[in-house]
């Protein structure tokens, strides 16, 4: 080997060690950062954000399931002897008779397809041609065997939201 190539390796290794040490720095002062506020202020480990809107506080203040107290329809979106699937909020709700509000889990049970949409006094899926009662979820025709489970809803007022 020649002096100009142990020279390099030489240097190769220091700026090695520096970018490596440097990291370490680096690293150390993201974890100090991070730590907790242990300052005796009054607040409990919370350290300011920055950047973004602040996020109201919604739903149940003892920490419930928020789910619960939001609205999904009101009950004027519901047709009478119908319904309407709710695939973002994971139901299918159904008016079977006036003012009566049915909720089931909108995933045929057949092969796990999600229904398409309510009419003709059914829930469909339109993978298989699967049909469910909007009454009680049962199979009015196949393949599906089972019949879709129920989802509890709510009204008060004019608002339909999970019981």
């Amino acid at each position: 080997m020649s002096d100009h190539q142990e020279l390099t390796r030489s240097g190769t290794q220091t700026r090695r060690a520096l970018l490596a040490g440097a990291g370490a720095a680096g690293a150390a002062v993201v974890l100090a950062a991070c730590g907790g506020n242990d300052a005796g202020d009054g607040v409990t480990g919370q350290q300011p954000t920055s950047g973004g809107p602040a996020v109201p506080s919604t739903g149940d203040a003892g920490g419930g399931n928020r789910q619960d107290s939001q609205s999904l329809a009101t009950t004027t979106d519901i047709p009478l002897g119908g319904g309407r699937v709710l695939a973002a909020q994971g139901v299918v709700i159904t008016q079977p008779t006036a003012g009566q509000f049915k909720g089931f889990d909108p995933i045929c049970t057949h092969q796990g397809c999600p229904v398409s949409n309510v009419d003709g006094g059914t829930i469909n899926c339109t993978c298989h041609g699967s049909k469910f009662s909007i009454e009680d979820g049962s199979v009015k025709a196949g393949p599906a065997t089972r019949s879709l489970p129920a989802k509890p809803v709510k009204v008060v007022g004019d608002q339909i939201s999970f019981a």
